[in-house]
């Protein structure tokens, strides 16, 4: 086994300390790396393994528009300085057009600079955040909130789904904008494509907190491919 099968910098022999020529130990840039990992391991569901393989190369992101792959290639390409810079990506369009395979190519890459990464599908943090006010839980609001506000970049699939409440307005607005205070990275997909609607189902303050990190969302149009493959 190799060293880089320890180090993801390949630099020291897992250890997490180098040598140099005077013999001194220094801390090896892979420590940095492995806390930013562990961080995201504790958050999300991580790289569901439907889309552990998703590829430019690979259906059906090689079938999307090009120049929504250029775009999403040249995130990816500086996954490091647009992190650095809070940027995010928002990907709206019909169900089945890629939009969560573009996205997922983003968390994939970040994690694999050594980024921590919270995947999650806005119903399902809505559920986690819930499980916090029951008694049973070890983990409380606060800490899953800080969570929530501290990892690198923070991956929201399906934004749009869940049921509306006030409750649900507070709680994505909180976690947005502190974000985007803290100047923290945003990835967002959603199906709903009118802005308008967008706003009426999530609130128009988070909808302007959104745009401010992510910028003009980018359009996903076509055919659903899931059905076009099993049809």
């Amino acid at each position: 086994m190799s060293f880089t099968d320890f180090c993801p910098k390949g630099a020291c022999d897992g250890s997490g300390w180098v040598l140099d020529e005077s013999g001194d130990a220094r801390p090896c840039e892979c420590r940095e790396i492995r806390v930013s990992r562990a961080k995201g391991r504790r958050m999300g569901t991580g790289i569901p393994k439907r889309f552990q393989g998703v590829s430019f190369d690979r259906n059906p992101v090689r079938e999307l528009d090009p120049v929504v792959l250029r775009e999403v290639r040249l995130f990816t390409g500086a996954i490091d300085a647009r992190i650095a810079a809070g940027d995010g990506a928002w990907f709206q369009g019909d169900v089945g057009t890629g939009k969560t395979s573009l996205a997922m190519l983003i968390s994939k890459a970040a994690i694999e600079a050594g980024h921590s990464v919270a995947i999650y599908s806005v119903p399902r943090l809505l559920a986690d955040i819930k499980e916090t006010f029951e008694q049973r839980t070890t983990t409380t609001y606060s800490e899953l909130f800080r969570r929530l506000c501290d990892v690198d970049l923070l991956h929201l699939d399906d934004l749009g789904a869940e049921r509306r409440t006030d409750w649900v307005l507070e709680q994505l607005y909180s976690i947005v904008n502190e974000r985007w205070q803290s100047e923290r990275s945003i990835v967002v997909t959603s199906n709903l494509t009118n802005l308008d609607e967008l706003r009426e189902q999530v609130g128009a303050r988070t909808v302007s907190r959104l745009a401010e990190i992510c910028g003009d969302p980018l359009h996903i149009m076509g055919r659903d491919l899931r059905m076009a493959r099993t049809g």
